[in-house]
C-alpha cells in the first residue's frame, strides 16, 4: 500500500498539525539533529513572509509542510516525528492534570510533563505506551512498577504520587524533577573529582538504604538513572525493573533472564539467579562510580554478550580505578574495587557499610571496611596454618617453637606462684594487725 512518502502527498497528520505545539515540536528536530536552528528559523522566517502575501496560503501549511517544500526535512522524517508524536500529549487527556510537554520515551512508556490542577504543581507522568497496552503482562509489569514506587518515600528517591487508568491509557504520576543526569555529564566528557563524586554515590547508597528496608532492590543502577537537581540534590530514578528479594515466585518467573544494563550490570544478574539482594545494586552503583570517575566503563566490549561475560569472568580482572585515573586516591580505589567484587560475598554487604566508608573518604580517612577482603583473611589464616602446620615446618623448627611454648609456660608458672605468695602475705599481714 502506497505511503504519503512514497506518492509525494503531504500527510494527512502533518496538515492537522495546528493541534500541536509548534515550540516542542522545533525543539524535538533540533535535538534529533533533523534540522540547525537557524534552518528552522529561515522556515518559520518564510511562512510568516508568505502570510503578508496571501493568508489563505499561509494557513493551508503549516511549519513542516514549510520545512519539507525548502528540503530541509524528508517526508520519511515528517511521518517519523508525527508516528512519535502519536504517542504524545494531543490524544492524552487524564482527568485532574493538564499536559504540558513530552519529556521523553522508553521502553514501555512516554513521559510527559504536566500540572496537577489541585494543587497547581509541576509532575511527570509515565504512560503505557500504547502498543503495549493490549497485552497484560506489560500492564501487570506497569502497574507493579507504579506499586512498586508507591512503597518508597525519600529524599534521594523521585517518589510516586499517583496511577491509575484514563480512556484506556495506563498511567502513574510521579514528583517531576528538574536537573541532567551522571549520563548527560559523561556524554560530555566530564570527570567527576573525588568528593563530588563520592557525595553523589553517598546519596544514591542512602535511597539503596531506605529500598533495601522496604524488601526493594532497584536493578538497574546507572548514570541515566541519577538526576542531579538544580540545588544540588541527588535523586534515583527508574523503577521499571525494581524487585521484591522476598517475591520468590516473581524470582522464578525471572531464573535465567539476564535483567539489567551491560555495562552496570552485577554478575548475578548476567548469571539470571533468583536469590539477588542489595548486594547486586551495589555492585552496580559501583561500576557508575567507575565510569564517572575515570571516564570508562569497568568492562568494554563490542557486544552486550561480551560486556556481561566479562563482568561474571573470574579470569578478566578490574583495572583499578586509581590506575586509569591517577588523581583518585588509593582508600576511594579500595572502595569501588570492594563494590565491584565479582564474588558477591566479598563485596558491601549492606548499604551502611558502604556509607561508613564514603564518610571516612569525606573526612579524608581511610575507609573501614573496604579491604577487608575475606578471601584475604582466608589466605591470611591458611599462611598461618603453612608457616606452623606439620607440612610446611622442618623437625628442628618444631623442636624450636615447642621450646619457645614451654619456656613461655614456665614464665607465666612463675609468675603464678610469686601473685599467690604475694596474697599470702598480704593476708597474713592484715591478720597480725
Amino acid at each position: 500500500m502506497a505511503t504519503p512518502a512514497d506518492t509525494g502527498e503531504t500527510p494527512k497528520d502533518a496538515r492537522g498539525l495546528s493541534a500541536l505545539d509548534e515550540t516542542n515540536l522545533e525543539k524535538s528536530i533540533v535535538r534529533r539533529g533533523l534540522a540547525t536552528p537557524g534552518e528552522v528559523e529561515a522556515c518559520k522566517a518564510h511562512r510568516a513572509k508568505l502570510a503578508t502575501q496571501d493568508k489563505d496560503s499561509a494557513r493551508s501549511q503549516n511549519l513542516l509542510e514549510i520545512m519539507v517544500n525548502a528540503k530541509v526535512l524528508t517526508r520519511s522524517q515528517v511521518m517519523r516525528l508525527l508516528q512519535e508524536r502519536g504517542e504524545g500529549a494531543r490524544k492524552l487527556e487524564i482527568p485532574g492534570y493538564t499536559i504540558i510537554d513530552k519529556l521523553g520515551k522508553g521502553s514501555m512508556g512516554v513521559v510527559f510533563k504536566a500540572k496537577q490542577i489541585s494543587v497547581n504543581r509541576i509532575v511527570a507522568i509515565k504512560v503505557l505506551l500504547d502498543s503495549l497496552a493490549q497485552n497484560k503482562e506489560f500492564i501487570r509489569r506497569f502497574e507493579r512498577e507504579a506499586q512498586i514506587a508507591a512503597k518508597l518515600s525519600h529524599n534521594n528517591i523521585v517518589n510516586a504520587i499517583d496511577a491509575g487508568e484514563a480512556g484506556g491509557r495506563f498511567f502513574f504520576v510521579m514528583e517531576y524533577v528538574e536537573g541532567p543526569t551522571i549520563k548527560d555529564y559523561i556524554d560530555k566528557n566530564k570527570i567527576f573529582e573525588e568528593k563530588e563524586a563520592v557525595r553523589i554515590a553517598m546519596a544514591v547508597a542512602e535511597a539503596l538504604k531506605h529500598a533495601n528496608q522496604r524488601g526493594l532492590i532497584h536493578r538497574d543502577i546507572k548514570p541515566e538513572n541519577v538526576i542531579l537537581t538544580k540545588d544540588g540534590g541527588v535523586k534515583l530514578a527508574d523503577l521499571g525493573l525494581a524487585r521484591l528479594t522476598g517475591d520468590e515466585k516473581w524470582g522464578l518467573a525471572e531464573a535465567g533472564m539476564a535483567i539489567g544494563t551491560p555495562y552496570y550490570i552485577s554478575p548475578e544478574q548476567v548469571r539470571g539467579q533468583t536469590d539477588i539482594d542489595i548486594r547486586a545494586d551495589i555492585y552496580s552503583l559501583g561500576a557508575t562510580l567507575y565510569h564517572m570517575m575515570t571516564g570508562q566503563v569497568p568492562y568494554g566490549g563490542d557486544t552486550p554478550s561480551e560486556v556481561m561475560r566479562k563482568h561474571v569472568d573470574p579470569r578478566v580482572e578490574l583495572v583499578p580505578p586509581d590506575h586509569v585515573n591517577t588523581r583518585i586516591s588509593s582508600g576511594m580505589g579500595m572502595v569501588i574495587e570492594t563494590m565491584l567484587a565479582k564474588n558477591r560475598e566479598n563485596r558491601y554487604s549492606n548499604p551502611d557499610d558502604l556509607i561508613l566508608d564514603f564518610k571516612c573518604l569525606l573526612q579524608g580517612d581511610s575507609p573501614m571496611i573496604a579491604g577487608q577482603n575475606p578471601d584475604s583473611l582466608e589466605a591470611l589464616a591458611q599462611g598461618d596454618v603453612d608457616e606452623f602446620g606439620p607440612t610446611a615446618v622442618s623437625e628442628d623448627q618444631m623442636v624450636e617453637v615447642a621450646g619457645y611454648v614451654n619456656s613461655r609456660n614456665q614464665i607465666i608458672a612463675a609468675m603464678a606462684v610469686i601473685l599467690a605468695l604475694s596474697i599470702v602475705t598480704n593476708v597474713i599481714m592484715l591478720v597480725v594487725r
